[in-house]
């Protein structure tokens, strides 16, 4: 490795980065531009970005159509609070929402980032059982290896054993947590829903808790427990909302619909944070059965004029693109460059869904030699435990996806 220039051993031992320590002792790589699905280096190299910076520019970088939506609300506001005021962009952003999310979700409450919306999840299920008169149920029964977000109250659903959040388990609230499978959660529920207030799930793929699937078979069964014990369902459709999976929401491959829907990331394409809350007219009028009964959040940034532009214009340029096509396309060339790997003693499972592409390891990945190595490929990826994962833009070819898979299994014969 180089030896840190004046301004990158500064940022070392000042400047914290996600999950690292202070100073930091992993390296950084500054970018210096970002057009299509390439990030430029600051030593001028161009890096193909099979992260969609974290799973969210599903439409690459340096978009027209979304370049044009920012700089056109800039023109008349950037911010303005939405307590007591409101503004065209969010009214725009809501009814499209509403009309591409299941039917039944017919609220919006738009929040800050991902974690903020699953609290405001968490918030609106209990007070919906506060306002119909069952107080008690204040519980979530969640799914084993699930990750729900880094705040607290997010923490608390995440897999109390191998998330990322074991040194807060003293502080968090205690909720129930279930394996993966039907009659798991049926015994949950049949021992607890008198005080469950709602089963929290990411419908399909666990994303930051190991990226596993499961069927929609098992997604239809969740939605018939909760029927069955009189439980809400919570879909975090964070990280698999606006096609990722190849359906539009994960929760359309058992075409099911939740009782509250968080979303976030790909939301306005990677360009600003935005995220929201969905829930149907019964948990929104639950909540103010009772007399004076309001829902308790309201950020300082909520409904931001030139977040909501964005994310209208990239839900538009999504929709009037054949995207299923490009994600259906992309998921057959994942399967066929990433098979090799399936042969690597070291490699423990292989798994592709719509445009996601995973080779899971059988020991925890040095991410700092797999990373470096990726990038003398011109790939950019940012491995996790044993995860050697990719959740590229939707406007890679061909070409694109070979080269992508080819680096990931030299990487992993490497690991």
């Amino acid at each position: 490795m180089n030896t840190p220039t004046k301004q990158q051993q500064w940022e070392q031992e000042h400047l914290w980065h996600p999950y690292a320590a202070m100073p930091s002792q992993s390296r950084v790589y500054q970018v210096l531009s970002a057009e299509g699905i390439y990030l430029t280096l600051e030593n001028g190299k161009e890096v193909m970005d099979g992260m969609s910076s974290w799973w969210c520019a599903i439409h690459g970088y340096n978009v027209p159509e979304l370049n044009l939506a920012v700089e056109t609300q800039l023109k008349s506001m950037a911010h303005v609070m939405f307590g007591g005021l409101t503004h065209q962009p969010a009214i725009d952003l809501a009814k499209t929402l509403v009309h591409i999310t299941p039917q039944p979700l017919q609220h919006v409450f738009f929040a800050d980032s991902g974690s903020v919306a699953v609290e405001v999840a968490l918030k609106m299920a209990i007070q919906y059982w506060r306002g119909i008169k069952q107080p008690k149920k204040t519980k979530f029964l969640s799914l084993r290896h699930a990750y729900h977000g880094d705040t607290l109250a997010a923490m608390s659903v995440c897999d109390p054993e191998s998330s990322m959040h074991h040194l807060f388990a003293e502080t968090m609230p205690k909720h129930h947590f279930t394996d993966v499978d039907a009659k798991s959660i049926k015994k949950q529920l049949e021992k607890h829903h008198h005080e469950i207030a709602a089963l929290i799930i990411e419908p399909i793929v666990q994303g930051a808790g190991g990226m596993s699937f499961y069927n929609k078979t098992l997604l239809s069964e969740m939605r018939a427990l909760c029927d069955e014990f009189d439980v809400l369902l919570i879909a975090d459709e964070i990280a698999t909302g606006f096609g990722r999976t190849g359906e539009l929401f994960a929760c359309n491959h058992a075409n099911i619909s939740p009782d509250i829907m968080c979303i976030g990331k790909a939301l306005t394409g990677g360009y600003m944070t935005l995220a929201a809350t969905l829930c149907s007219s019964q948990i929104s009028h639950g909540i103010h059965q009772q007399k004076g009964n309001v829902l308790m959040h309201g950020p300082t940034f909520m409904a931001n004029p030139l977040a909501c532009a964005v994310a209208k214009a990239s839900i538009d340029l999504l929709l009037s693109s054949p995207w299923q096509q490009r994600v259906q396309t992309i998921a057959q060339q994942l399967n066929q460059g990433l098979a090799p790997a399936k042969q690597l003693p070291q490699v423990a499972d292989v798994r592709v869904l719509g445009a996601i592409g995973v080779i899971e390891m059988k020991e925890n990945i040095n991410m700092d030699k797999i990373q470096s190595f990726l990038l003398e490929q011109g790939i950019w990826l940012r491995p996790f435990g044993k995860l050697l994962y990719t959740m590229p833009p939707f406007i890679l070819d061909k070409q694109d996806v070979a080269k992508l898979t080819q680096a990931m299994c030299s990487a992993a014969a490497l690991a």
